[in-house]
């Protein structure tokens, strides 16, 4: 188990992102590299959920444009939890617009999501603009480049993903990684976040494909996304330990072997 924390120390002194480096050492401090993606569709079930699998998680992801009774006030107890259980807020709004269409859904809106979130994240087909957009309204936030995609049939070429990659080593410091299904690139600033992660599913019938923990981790994942395996399960507490341990277990092993 110390080695996950090893291994992310050893990360710090090539992180140039503020809130990468604060999400290290949520890692190094709660000995976890799991993040939840909330995909429920009211605030009592968001709230629910993120308390109790809040302990055995380093990122909670959301939907916010999901939820179907959204207030205010539901952002106040989401920060409460995220100060309860010290986890970051990744809004996963995938921005896919021009910057200035982006800069307004970014800060604007019923969801003001410039206020609240740590992380988010955009597709790369617009090209640089949209980065700029972000940065520009940003109030200390970290952008996750979306560089491959888990759902069959996905647009991500090899040459995509080189344009993202590139993309991000022009705005380092506010590009924090990717969202990817395998290590991108071999510069260390850059963290991966791999989604698409079940540990009994292969997949669904819209597209959707599984990999399990150990083969996430063994493909270069730092965070480990994990949805339907947790909030679909009977006891979310016991699902996200679950999963924990077994991110946890796997990155030790694929280090332990040299990876």
């Amino acid at each position: 188990m110390a080695r996950l924390t090893d291994v992310f120390a050893a990360k710090e002194e090539f992180i140039k992102c503020p809130k990468a480096l604060n999400l290290l050492k949520i890692i190094q401090r709660k000995e976890t590299n799991l993040c939840v993606s909330a995909d429920v569709s009211t605030s009592a079930e968001l709230l629910h959920l993120v308390d109790e699998v809040g302990p055995f998680v380093c990122m909670v992801k959301t939907h916010i444009d999901i939820i179907v009774d959204f207030t205010a006030d539901l952002i106040t107890q989401l920060q409460a939890l995220a100060a309860k259980h010290d986890f970051a807020i990744f809004e996963d709004r995938k921005f896919a617009d021009l910057g200035s269409t982006v800069q307004k859904q970014f800060s604007g809106g019923v969801h003001r999501i410039s206020s609240w979130a740590d992380f988010i994240n955009a597709h790369a087909v617009v090209g640089p603009g949209i980065i700029t957009g972000l940065k520009s309204v940003a109030q200390g936030q970290s952008l996750i480049m979306i560089a491959q995609m888990s759902a069959a049939g996905n647009l991500c070429t090899a040459e995509y993903t080189k344009t993202a990659v590139e993309m991000a080593v022009a705005n380092s410091g506010f590009v924090s990684g990717f969202i990817c299904t395998e290590k991108v690139t071999d510069n260390r600033e850059f963290l991966n976040f791999v989604p698409g992660v079940h540990i009994s599913s292969a997949g669904d019938n819209l597209g959707q494909q599984y990999v399990s923990p150990e083969s996430a981790i063994k493909k270069g994942a730092d965070v480990v996304i994990v949805g339907r395996g947790i909030y679909r399960a009977e006891n979310f507490a016991k699902a996200a330990q679950k999963y924990r341990d077994a991110c946890r277990d796997a990155f030790t092993d694929n280090y332990a072997k040299g990876s």
